[in-house]
């Protein structure tokens, strides 16, 4: 299965069980451990827990693999490792604590300009 079928699998899962705030990396040129990085919210640690566990039915039901889940057990952040793709689901201010998308934006935006040198 190609990589963009994949992630409309894990975003449409995403968009069925109400996360919010869906953000997309391709960040295959800055890491070797995956190829995309979702983010997104779910409004409580249950909507979490349950979203992630939706995404890992919804991927495990169109083949896609999973290596592992991270973080149920907490429920403030949960990360479901598919390989090419790593999906973090995360309560908002678990979030904004960690703000993964300034980390990978910036990353990405330095990538772009040692290119362009």
């Amino acid at each position: 299965m190609n990589i963009e079928k994949s992630i409309g699998i894990i975003l449409k899962a995403l968009e069925d069980n109400k996360a919010l705030d869906v953000i997309v990396f391709e960040v295959s040129k800055l890491t070797s451990i995956s190829d995309y990085m979702i983010i997104a919210s779910g409004r409580s640690s249950r909507q979490v827990n349950s979203i992630a566990e939706k995404v890992t039915e919804a991927a495990k039901g169109n083949g896609l693999v999973s290596l592992g889940t991270e973080g149920k057990k907490e429920g403030d952040w949960v990360l479901v490792d598919l390989g090419d793709i790593i999906v973090h689901i995360m309560h908002p201010d678990t979030r904004e604590y960690y703000q993964l998308e300034k980390l990978w934006s910036a990353e990405t935006i330095e990538a772009e300009q040692a290119e362009n040198r």
